[in-house]
């Protein structure tokens, strides 16, 4: 099971949280009012699920994708894309 972490705190403890995953072999679910925002996983486990998913020949890639997205949306607090200069948004898989 994956520790869950919210992201005020996640900032404040970012390098650790780093060795947890990096040398504790822990998985990290950063929150955002309770919901998860992003999984912190090492480069190994990343490594491993771009493997698996290339030898399924993309055929599981789909239903991960869409099984992640259905986490939930949250909305960009008010100025939060000019306070990080993010220039671009997501817009889901049925905007085109």
């Amino acid at each position: 099971m994956a520790y869950e972490i919210p992201v005020t705190q996640a900032r404040a403890e970012l390098a650790e949280l780093i060795n947890r995953v990096v040398y504790g072999g822990e998985r990290v679910v950063v929150t955002r009012h309770g919901k998860p925002l992003v999984g912190l996983v090492s480069a190994a486990d990343l490594e491993r699920l771009e493997a698996l998913a290339e030898a399924a020949g993309g055929a599981e890639q789909e239903p991960v994708v869409t099984s992640v997205s259905r986490v939930g949306t949250l909305p960009s607090a008010p100025g939060e894309r000019q306070r990080f200069g993010i220039a671009a948004e997501h817009r889901g898989p049925d905007v085109r």
